[in-house]
Order: C-alpha cells, then structure tokens, then sequence
C-alpha cells in the first residue's frame, strides 16, 4: 500500500488523555506492538460496522477484509527511495502505509458507503483523502484510499498510530493484484506494452463495475416493485428512451 498526497484534510480533534507521540518510540518492537494494535482496533471497527448494515439492511457491503504490516525490508526500500535514512523516526514519520488494511466489496457504490461509515467513527482522526476512482492513477490504477490514525490505549498513556485503509471492488483488486505481480518480476520497470495492456485492462475493469452496478440497481427496483410487474423488459425499454 502506498503512501498517498493529502486530500480533503480534516483539522485533528484535542485530546483529555495525555498523549505520549510517536518520537517517543524507540524500538522496533514498540512499533511493531502499536502498528499490530491499530490493525486490530480498526479491524474490529470494522466487522462491527459490517455486522450492523447486515442486521440493519440485510446486506452484507464487504465481501473480504485482509490487513498487514509492511516488511522491514520494503519500509527501508521506501526509506531510502525517497532520500530518508533508515530510523524509527523516519519509519513513523514519512512511511504512512507500515499498517494497512484492504476491504473489497461488491459495487463502487459500496466503496463510498464504507468510507462514509468509517469516517464518522468519533475516535478516529482522518489525516488524508484519495479518491482513486475518480481520479485513476496514470497505470489505471483504480481503489480509494484513507489514512487515519486510531488510538491505542496503553497502561500509562494512549498512542495516535497511523493506519492506511484501501477499499475496492473485487474486480478492482484483482486488476490491482495483476498489476503489483507483473510489476514486481520486472522491478518496476515493465515493458511499454505491458503497461498500455494493463491500462486497457484498468478501462474494462470500469465499464464491468459500471455494469454490475447498473444491474444491482435493476435488481433492486425489481424487487421494490409491489405488483411484481416491473420486469426485466421494462427496464430494457426505460434504458433504450434514456
């Protein structure tokens, strides 16, 4: 998961709690300790929400959760790519993505409705917005990304710990898997038309999410119909006058 350009900042929320900062840290095991806390915390936030839309609505918006936290050999990689030394002050400072975590749902519609839904958890700070869907990166890449902090809750103190959240489609992440292990046997550097192949593919990806959504919608003015005569027909005529 990548570090990501700051979006749509919100101001940081004042604290009663005494707060002990990241600088305070001073092994990899405290960090590694917080970084592991954050992904329970937020994942737990997580199947809550989800159990509670299920219950709720009847469905289900995600369909998988995977969280991870990067290898020491890819934050001293990111480190060093972008002029810093290797420190634990360096790591927490300028490598957002040491904590992350990836949900995968259904339609785009979902991507903003889980979004929403974690944004209004009281007690976490969103740092950072990036709306990748509507502004695809240059490879095709397409996901929306939020970095936000949550706070772990120690004996003595409690710890801001930053943690990046992408949410995407299945289609999405599959195009996005494709992509990190066609460029990781080519170092970053693929070939020309590979990269213009996988650029077409990204467009496909669009028009399918585009299409499942445009069915799921479909589907549900069909089941909202009280008679049961809203048929698949009329909705074929509808679109064919649009």
């Amino acid at each position: 998961m990548d570090d990501e350009t700051k979006e749509d900042v919100r101001p940081m929320q004042s604290k009663t709690l005494p707060i002990r900062n990241f600088e305070d840290v001073d092994s990899w095991e405290t960090l590694m300790f917080l970084y592991n806390a954050a992904l329970k915390e937020i994942g737990t936030k997580i199947d809550i929400l989800n159990d509670e839309f299920q219950h709720i609505h009847r469905y289900n918006p995600i369909e998988h959760v995977k969280s991870r936290i990067k290898k020491p050999e890819s934050i001293v990689k990111k480190l060093k790519k972008n002029g810093y030394e290797s420190s634990i002050e360096n790591m927490v400072k300028y490598v957002n993505d040491i904590a992350g975590i990836r949900i995968t749902c259904s339609f785009t519609s979902d991507i903003y409705r889980i979004a929403d839904m974690i944004a209004k958890q009281s007690d976490l700070k969103i740092l950072a917005l990036k709306d990748y869907m509507k502004h695809p990166k240059e490879s095709g890449y397409q996901s929306y990304h939020m970095l936000v902090t949550v706070p772990i809750f120690l004996s003595d103190s409690v710890v801001d710990t930053k943690v990046e959240i992408q949410i995407r489609t299945v289609a999405q992440d599959f195009w996005a898997s494709l992509e990190h292990k066609i460029y990781y046997k080519f170092e970053g550097n693929a070939p020309d038309f590979i990269s213009e192949e996988l650029k077409e593919c990204a467009k496909i990806v669009a028009q399918l999410d585009a299409k499942m959504l445009s069915l799921n919608e479909s589907i549900k003015k069909v089941e909202a119909n009280a008679s049961g005569e809203y048929t698949y027909q009329d909705e074929k005529n509808k679109q064919s006058l649009a």
